[in-house]
C-alpha cells in the first residue's frame, strides 16, 4: 500500500491501460498486393478515362495511370507513418461524447475527485491518502518558494501555511475535511 504521495497522484494504476492483442493475421504476399494494386489503379483508370471521354476529352492512358500510380505511392508512403493506434481504456469514465480520449491531466484530476469523495466517508481513507499528499505538496511549494520544508524550519512554515492546514497535515487522528475546509488548505497552498 502506498503513502498516497506524488507517484501516486500522477500514476494510472486505479485505471490500467487494457492492451488490446492485435489479430495474427496471416503474413501477405508481395504478389497479392502487387496485383491488388495493379487492379485498383486500372479500374480508376477505366472509369476516369471513360468519364473523360463521355466529356469529350481525350487525354493520354499513361498519363492517368501515372497518376494513379503516383497516388498509390503517396497513400502507401502516408500509411507508413501513420502514428500507432491509441491503446483502449477499459473504463469509459475518461471519455467524452464524442468518443475522443481525454488528457492524463483531466483523468487526473477525475481520479482525485474519486478519492476526494471517498475520503469524505471513510476518516481512515482521508488519512492515509489526503493528509500525506497535502503535507508532501505544502513541503514542495515551501521548498520551491521560501527554501524550507515543514521538518527544516517548522516555525516559520507554520507561519506560512497558517493554523488550520498546519493543524490538519498534523492531526493524524482527525475527522475527515469538510468541503469548505479543503477549498481552505488549497488556497493556502496556492497562497504560498
Amino acid at each position: 500500500m502506498s503513502d498516497g504521495g506524488l507517484e501516486e497522484l500522477f500514476s494510472f494504476r486505479d485505471e490500467p491501460v487494457e492492451e488490446v492483442a492485435e489479430p495474427v493475421a496471416k503474413p501477405k504476399s508481395r504478389v497479392w498486393w502487387f496485383v491488388r494494386q495493379a487492379l485498383l489503379i486500372a479500374g480508376a483508370t477505366v472509369v476516369t478515362i471513360a468519364a473523360l471521354r463521355a466529356g469529350g476529352l481525350h487525354i493520354s492512358v499513361l498519363l492517368v495511370v501515372a497518376f494513379f500510380i503516383g497516388l498509390r505511392a503517396v497513400l502507401w508512403a502516408v500509411s507508413e507513418v501513420a502514428p500507432p493506434a491509441l491503446p483502449k481504456r477499459r473504463r469509459g469514465s475518461d471519455r467524452v461524447d464524442d468518443g475522443r480520449a481525454l488528457d492524463s491531466l483531466r483523468a487526473a484530476v477525475r481520479r482525485w475527485e474519486r478519492n476526494l469523495d471517498r475520503a469524505h466517508e471513510d476518516a481512515d481513507l482521508y488519512a492515509r491518502n489526503v493528509l500525506p499528499v497535502l503535507a508532501e505538496l505544502a513541503d514542495e511549494r515551501l521548498r520551491l518558494r521560501h527554501g524550507i520544508t515543514r521538518a527544516s524550519d517548522p516555525k516559520r512554515a507554520r507561519e506560512l501555511l497558517g493554523d488550520p492546514l498546519w493543524a490538519a497535515m498534523h492531526d493524524r487522528g482527525r475527522r475527515t475535511a469538510k468541503t469548505r475546509e479543503l477549498e481552505t488548505y488549497v488556497d493556502a497552498l496556492e497562497r504560498l
